[in-house]
């Protein structure tokens, strides 16, 4: 590599690992924990690629991006941060960064990206980038509930691996587009991403017409709870013989897949081949608190598009959190869309809101809804299946650890998530004694350095 890279961390220990590894690759290097020394470097011409973290002792990095686009066109930005969820990648990308990479990074896998960053320097090329403009047909991933926040958490720790991923929930919740927007966000972002449905793969050639279309990029099978048996084993034979060019494999399903294994209308051995990692998308009940969110998403999306500027009054806005929203997120697309063009002034009234809801399914108050199940009928429900899929014989002996470590990890996770990872404060939450935590947190193995810096 032949350049001068700009690097801006606050870790000292990833400055100086980067500042070897590219000076050993030939590259020159200065390394800073201050955004406002790199932006002096930018406003002076140094550099030909820039490194930053997202969150300084001084600033935001992504902040930072539309100034460094102003004073140096074209000079490529790699971001990497510890606030690995996918919003923040695509603030990314909405930025105009030329590469995004969660933290912890791969380093030879973001040496090879700054050698191709500085190969283009001269065409400022960024990388793909979900751009949501460019797909008006899809939904935004919008939302700031516990209930997105744990969905974007599992993006991004699924984004770069090769796991097949299963996307569960209600139609118009967006899962065609979280599936793009992991896509898009990986690795695999330059080759094609193709969505399959069950007539694409009706006929005995489907399978390989789809595999040549897809060229080791991502295929999508759309809806694979109404694909019937026959294409089912179709598609477990695609999956285990995919050819030169091995695609990554994802699948939405509006049903309850788990149900269907039980009911035998999903075969066992496609469940598992296609459920490396299952998401599931929350319903817009589940997430009352982002509906204003997304209303003013759609409000300033239509403004974009050309037409009049409008905002919900505050009992519109009401009337709008109280709806069931059968339709989900594409339903409140659609409904905000009309209003925009339907209502008589720029602020838009709780009886023209009653008007647009009125044509659609009956109206039900979902504040405080959600999934009435207990958590212990849902636990019970799960290792029923896990028993019944051995049959005759008994699963593994040591269940019962097995069992209480699955059901430990997440639940310390969360709680030193949500204390900052404070353990002090987490070992209270919990009831424990913060001995018992430590040993807890050594024989789960959290990195709890991780913990703190994502927060």
């Amino acid at each position: 590599m032949d350049g001068t890279v700009l690097v801006a961390d606050d870790d000292r220990t990833i400055r100086t690992v980067l500042t070897q590894a590219l000076t050993r690759a030939g590259c020159k290097v200065h390394a800073t924990s201050s955004l406002t020394t790199l932006m002096r470097w930018v406003a002076e011409g140094k550099g030909d690629v820039v490194i930053s973290d997202v969150v300084m002792p001084d600033g935001n990095g992504l902040e930072m991006l539309p100034k460094i686009a102003q004073d140096r066109p074209g000079l490529p930005v790699i971001v990497i941060s510890a606030q690995n969820t996918i919003m923040t990648a695509i603030q990314a990308a909405e930025a105009e960064a030329y590469d995004y990479l969660p933290k912890p990074f791969d380093l030879p896998d973001l040496m090879k990206r700054t050698a191709k960053a500085l190969e283009q320097r001269q065409r400022a090329a960024p990388a793909a980038r979900v751009e949501e403009a460019e797909r008006p047909d899809e939904l935004p991933l919008v939302g700031r509930t516990p209930a997105m926040q744990s969905l974007y958490r599992l993006v991004a720790r699924v984004m770069n691996t090769d796991l097949p991923v299963l996307i569960a929930g209600e139609s118009g919740t967006g899962k065609s587009l979280i599936a793009r927007a992991i896509h898009d966000l990986s690795d695999r972002r330059t080759l094609p991403f193709v969505t399959v449905t069950a007539s694409d793969l009706q006929d005995i050639e489907g399978p390989s017409r789809s595999l040549a279309r897809v060229k080791g990029g991502t295929l999508l099978i759309d809806e694979i709870g109404d694909v019937d048996a026959e294409v089912q084993a179709r598609i477990v034979r695609m999956i285990d013989n995919p050819g030169e060019h091995v695609p990554r494999f994802m699948a939405t399903s509006q049903t309850d897949l788990t149900e269907a294994l039980d009911r035998g209308d999903i075969r066992q051995d496609l469940y598992y081949r296609l459920s490396g990692a299952t998401l599931m998308v929350p319903s817009l009940r589940e997430r009352v608190e982002d509906i204003p969110l997304l209303a003013e998403h759609f409000l300033l999306r239509a403004e974009r598009d050309g037409q009049p500027s409008r905002r919900l009054s505050e009992d519109a806005m009401e009337l709008m959190r109280s709806y069931s929203w059968p339709g989900n997120v594409r339903q409140l697309e659609h409904a905000v869309r009309r209003l925009v063009l339907t209502s008589r002034a720029e602020e838009i009234t709780r009886s023209e809101v009653e008007m647009v809801l009125g044509n659609q399914p009956e109206m039900e108050p979902v504040l405080g809804g959600g999934d009435t199940e207990k958590l212990s009928a849902s636990v019970a429900r799960h290792l029923r299946r896990y028993f019944d899929l051995h049959g005759a014989m008994l699963p593994p002996a040591g269940l019962y650890a097995r069992i209480l470590r699955e059901v430990e990890l997440p639940l310390i996770e969360i709680a030193l998530e949500a204390t900052g990872g404070n353990q002090a404060k987490c070992a209270d939450l919990l009831g424990i004694n913060r001995n018992t935590l430590r040993k807890k947190i050594t024989d789960l193995d959290i990195n709890v350095t991780r913990r703190r810096k994502l927060m």
